[in-house]
């Protein structure tokens, strides 16, 4: 089983094409949009990170950047700095170059401010595109795919089609030699005990079980116990009434394979497999997180209709509620609503799934990729600005 894909120096495979331009710091992001505005392939990840924050927090971003760097969608990289951030670029450059594919730099306090840095950076990031236009996709096996799950805008639906859906076709990934991933560490509370079961060692459920205390600690400290409170206002007039409901019915997107490790929020997997990654629930921050793992798709499933896309790396949108699929139409890419409708079951739509991971792994493009609703992301980060 295979799927068109372009084949990096390094063995792993993208599923786009990209020139990835990277900010170190988010004074630089309009620079950085100004760049990717002149260059047909060219992709900015922007973002508000990188700058008067605490050393544990610097080496998040640091390692972050990298490893966004370091996705196969992205087949070269551009880099964009201030000049006096608290991120060395020379470390985030050699990280990403460890690939083998192109990387290359401006500083805009060298070149005299950001008329002359969109101009050096647009002929930089032209030369690496041209370069990139003469690749070409190959058949590649089905196990070099790295899919990263989400779930948002959660209804009572979601637990019900949606997220079981996914389950499925995470399963047969894992099952036919590739790698998946989920995060939404507070979306284990409640129910980190049943993923802990599915650990394939004691190191790694209580690496689980300890991202799940580390967050509850988080909010123990700003005065909140989340045990028992509820999800959000949309989830909430979703029909979800608990975090425990609602945390029952996301971690069924991770399927039923037994899980090989839990990652840090920057950390990308050594193997193949069903990996968790510690990130938070919020899109912007958790679908860095999935990218950053080197994820070439993002799988979203969502019952009231979230519409976030990723900067390069396509985010397809399953729905199992029919009036969100009517009334959201312009963000859905796969309806599965006849789950709950009777018409249909989780295996038939878990197949489909599976079949539109492959093709949009081959090409084809998704809602968000259309509709350009791919070009917010940000970085999480748990200490202050300073």
């Amino acid at each position: 089983m295979n799927f068109l894909g372009y084949v990096r120096e390094d063995g792993s495979v993208g599923t786009r094409n990209y020139v990835g331009i990277i900010p170190t710091v988010g004074c630089v992001n309009e620079v950085a949009r100004g760049i990717a505005q002149h260059v047909a392939l060219a992709v900015p990840l922007l973002h508000h990170q990188g700058c008067c924050q605490l050393s544990p927090d610097l080496d998040t971003v640091t390692k972050t950047l990298t490893s966004l760097g370091k996705n196969p969608n992205f087949g070269a990289v551009l880099l964009v700095g201030l000049g006096c951030e608290g991120i060395s670029i020379d470390r985030v450059m050699e990280g990403i170059a460890e690939t083998g594919k192109p990387v290359e730099a401006i500083v805009i306090q060298d070149l005299g401010g950001s008329t002359n840095s969109v101009q050096q950076g647009t002929a930089k990031a032209e030369r690496l595109a041209f370069q990139l236009s003469a690749e070409r996709k190959k058949p590649v096996d089905v196990s070099n795919i790295v899919v990263g799950i989400k779930c948002g805008s959660s209804d009572a639906t979601s637990g019900l089609s949606s997220n079981p859906s996914t389950g499925y076709a995470s399963d047969k990934i894992v099952n036919c030699g590739g790698t998946v991933i989920f995060g939404e560490t507070t979306e284990f509370l409640g129910a980190e005990h049943v993923l802990a079961e599915r650990a394939v060692n004691k190191d790694v459920a209580d690496k689980l079980l300890g991202i799940v205390d580390s967050m509850e600690k988080r909010a123990a400290s700003m005065g909140v116990d989340m045990r028992g409170g509820q999800p959000t206002p949309g989830n909430i007039n979703g029909g979800l009434t608990t975090i425990e409901e609602k945390s029952l019915g996301a971690i069924v997107k991770g399927g039923s394979c037994l899980i090989h490790d839990v990652l840090e929020y920057w950390e990308s997997p050594s193997t193949t497999g069903l990996f968790i990654k510690d990130t938070p629930g919020r899109e912007i921050e958790a679908l860095t997180g999935l990218a950053a793992a080197r994820a070439q798709i993002i799988v979203f499933s969502t019952g009231r209709g979230a519409p976030q896309g990723f900067p390069g790396v396509p985010v397809v949108k399953v729905c199992g509620n029919s009036r969100t699929v009517k009334r959201m139409a312009d963000h859905i890419d796969l309806d599965v609503s006849g789950i709950v409708e009777g018409r249909t079951t989780i295996s038939e739509e878990g197949e489909r799934l599976f079949s539109m991971i492959l093709e949009v792994a081959s090409g084809t493009r998704t809602k968000a990729e259309l509709l350009h609703y791919d070009e917010t992301m940000d970085i999480y980060t748990t200490g202050p600005v300073i």
